[in-house]
């Protein structure tokens, strides 16, 4: 026999969750296949596979975004229907997104309650939202100012809005979608002691995330998808990173960047007093130095937002900037009309910019259209003055989708059919095969699964060992600290300071992307 919660929902010792039989087709596509899974109350339960593993997908079947073709939903052992997320809401389950769901210029009050006002009275509605947003506030340590915009919050306090905006709606069961991507590593941190309270409260919660190690961090259970199937679900103290690795995949993969010491040489990239300033007048590149010499990748640690951005677009062309940039020698133009990337192309830059999909791709081109992005100027593309060899770059990007194991290797696929990891390749495939003397890369495995992860590191350490120089620009400290021979980080514009990886860990780097130098080996990178 069931009790009642806080909120006056029944609670059962049935599992919180149970998925019988879930079925999912996207036309010829099958992205749910008879999943079964349960998810006992009072634990959190990490769920990993690869990008098109299914993940999300069953997710938002639970939530309410997608209907199912077959299958049933058990919520405290109940069955449950959830044909919307108002449904998925009434039956006590809330989801934290990746990408956050706020409204930037409002309060977090404003926000906490909307779409959940008590009546036409919304005075009443922020009065009574006032006292148990502080209620909850305290009790699950998610302290938050209720009258700050979110325009002012750091990305880590946004994400605390959200999970107050499910509590608030009484969830007893939280689903978050990739939670650390944007924080840093002491908000990660934070966020870990946020979810063990609510486990601890009574609160069930499912985490989906690529990183193995907050999986053995902080799970109870794991389950494993693979091709839109549940493979397995274990016991996390009974595996490790290794075997989840394996099981996602399908084969051995390497987890640790397998690289010999750099042997750098001359000076290729040398960056004095650079100074970035935005439309608005803001200044986002405070007066920055550095240097990149042949053979080694310099990484740039910092949490998005802190001018990373601006940096590899005033490189690549795409920014102008005031200040000092040469490459072998030659001062590269900041300001002038030839401050562009073609210009940049011609000196020997390659880009692979942050974001593949606004920046790096035209979606809806097939995959030999978007090879010849950029390079649309190179002879061995030309048929003539007149026209391109279409023959020729369709040619020359079979090679290189073979090169890079792209699948399918169809180069007349539009690049929307490719997944995250294949549409990354894509872009590495068309930068790194123009033997760059400087590869300016940002965020090389955002949304890309453990499979091609492996691929994609080993291709930039290759590049380095070929003698070329790397910028590297990743949130993710674990890939800063494995590829990089250098490490600067950025904080509001400016190089907190620079550290060797093999003398640092992710407590000093996390400090110094917080704006705290602890005083070791601080200053500019050199």
């Amino acid at each position: 026999m069931g009790n009642q919660n806080a909120g006056g929902r029944q609670v059962s010792a049935a599992p919180a969750i149970e998925l019988r039989g879930i079925s999912k087709a996207f036309g010829p596509v099958q992205a749910n296949k008879d999943i079964s899974i349960r998810v006992q109350r009072g634990t959190i339960h990490g769920i990993i596979g690869e990008n098109g593993a299914g993940k999300s997908t069953l997710m938002s079947i639970l939530y309410g975004f997608y209907k199912a073709d077959a299958g049933e939903i058990f919520i405290n052992g109940e069955k449950t229907e959830i044909p919307d997320s108002q449904a998925a809401i009434a039956a006590g389950i809330g989801m934290v997104f990746q990408h956050f769901k706020l409204v930037e210029n409002f309060t977090v009050l404003e926000n906490v309650i909307l779409g959940a006002e008590d009546g036409p009275m919304l005075r009443e509605s922020l009065s009574k939202a006032r006292r148990t947003l502080t209620s909850l506030a305290e009790e699950y340590e998610l302290g938050v100012d209720p009258d700050a915009l979110i325009e002012e919050l750091s990305v880590g306090h946004q994400q605390r809005v959200e999970i107050l905006k499910a509590l608030y709606r009484e969830a007893d069961i939280l689903i978050l979608d990739e939670p650390t991507g944007v924080l840093t590593p002491a908000e990660a941190d934070h966020l870990f002691r946020i979810l063990k309270g609510l486990k601890e409260q009574g609160k069930t919660i499912i985490l989906i995330t690529h990183k193995l190690r907050e999986i053995m961090e902080i799970t109870d259970t794991v389950s494993v998808m693979r091709r839109g199937e549940m493979l397995d679900t274990v016991r996390t103290a009974d595996t490790s990173p290794e075997d989840l690795a394996e099981r996602m995949v399908g084969r051995k993969v390497l987890l640790q960047v397998d690289k010999k010491p750099a042997t750098p040489g001359d000076m290729v990239l040398q960056v004095e007093d650079l100074r970035v300033i935005d439309d608005d007048g803001v200044e986002r590149v405070k007066g920055i130095s550095f240097q990149v010499r042949a053979g080694e990748i310099l990484g740039i640690a910092g949490v998005a937002g802190n001018g990373q951005t601006e940096l590899l677009e005033t490189l690549g062309g795409y920014q102008r900037a005031t200040g000092r940039v040469t490459l072998n020698g030659k001062d590269i133009d900041l300001t002038g009309r030839h401050s562009d990337g073609r210009s940049r192309r011609a000196n020997g830059i390659a880009h692979v910019p942050e974001d593949r999909q606004t920046e790096g791709l035209i979606m809806e081109f097939m995959a030999w259209e978007n090879m010849a992005f950029g390079y649309h100027h190179d002879p061995a593309y030309q048929k003539n003055a007149l026209f391109m060899d279409n023959a020729a770059i369709r040619a020359d990007t079979e090679g290189k989708m073979q090169r890079f194991d792209v699948r399918p290797p169809n180069p007349r696929l539009p690049a929307k059919s490719f997944s995250g990891g294949n549409q990354q390749k894509l872009v590495l495939a068309r930068e790194i095969e123009r033997n760059p003397d400087l590869l300016l890369v940002g965020q090389p495995t955002r949304g890309v699964d453990i499979g091609a992860i492996e691929f994609i590191h080993q291709r930039i350490i290759e590049l380095r060992d070929a003698g070329k120089a790397i910028l590297l620009v990743s949130v993710e400290l674990e890939e800063i600290m494995s590829l990089s021979d250098r490490i600067a980080v950025m904080f509001d514009g400016h190089i907190m300071g620079e550290r060797l990886p093999g003398e640092t860990d992710e407590k000093d780097l996390g400090l110094l992307m917080a704006g705290v130098d602890n005083g070791a080996n601080g200053g500019e990178a050199a």
